[in-house]
Order: structure tokens, then sequence, then C-alpha cells
């Protein structure tokens, strides 16, 4: 037997609108700073992961393209589960490439770990009938 557990609706917009935001600056950050961003890569210890998709320029451009459409869709509730979905599948390689190897800055690996449980919990729970 489920047990029923109250969350307040405005709780769940505020994480959605919240979690979102990381995505869209993210992403226009990937769009204005791509020489930038492509060093980042270069200098990570997991490169490899990158490049194995891929040119890391057109990665950069696609990932920032993606975590703007899919961030935006979050923030509005739009296909949020679909949506979390995608931004997570755009922060796993993300995360190995840049954060993961990087001993002396934890921080961002566990920011990372932190954004992915915020979109795990819009996987698992419907909370469709709560953003409208």
């Amino acid at each position: 037997m489920a047990t029923k557990i109250l969350i307040s609706r405005r709780s769940i917009q505020l994480l959605r609108i919240l979690v979102s935001c990381i995505f869209l600056v993210a992403g226009f950050n990937h769009l204005l700073n791509i020489e930038k961003t492509a060093q980042r890569i270069e200098q990570a210890n997991f490169k490899g992961i990158a490049l194995f998709f891929g040119e890391p320029e057109w990665l950069i451009i696609l990932s920032g393209i993606v975590m703007l459409v899919a961030g935006f869709l979050f923030l509005i509730g739009y296909r949020t589960k679909w949506a979390a979905i995608v931004l997570m599948a755009v922060l796993i390689p993300i995360t190995l490439t840049i954060q993961v190897g990087q001993i002396t800055t934890l921080g961002p690996l566990f920011k990372n770990i932190a954004i992915f449980g915020g979109l795990l919990f819009f996987v698992l729970n419907d909370t469709s009938n709560l953003l409208k």
C-alpha cells in the first residue's frame, strides 16, 4: 500500500524553476563561450569521453542548444519528465568529462550530483497535475 505524501505545489514549482536556471545559464554560456569551453574539455582528465562523441566545438554547440530548449521546457513545466530525462542525458557526459578526475575541486562534481537528484525527482514523480 502506497503512503500518500503531501508536498507543497509551490515548492515543486520553485524546485523546477531553480533547477532549470542552471541549464539556461549553462546553455547560453556554451553558445557564447565556445572556445573557452573547448579549452576546459581539452584540459580535463577525462576528455576522451567527450572526444568519443565528436569534435568538442560541435558538442558544445549541440549541448548548449539542448540545454536551452530542454531547460526552457522544464522551466515552463511542459513535458517536465521528458525534459528532465534529456537534461540528465546532457549532464552525465559533461560531469564525467569535466568534473570527475578533478579531485582538488569536488564542489562542482557534487553540484552536478545534486542537480541530477533534482532532475530525478521529476522523472520519478508525476508532478503534471501540480504544474497547472
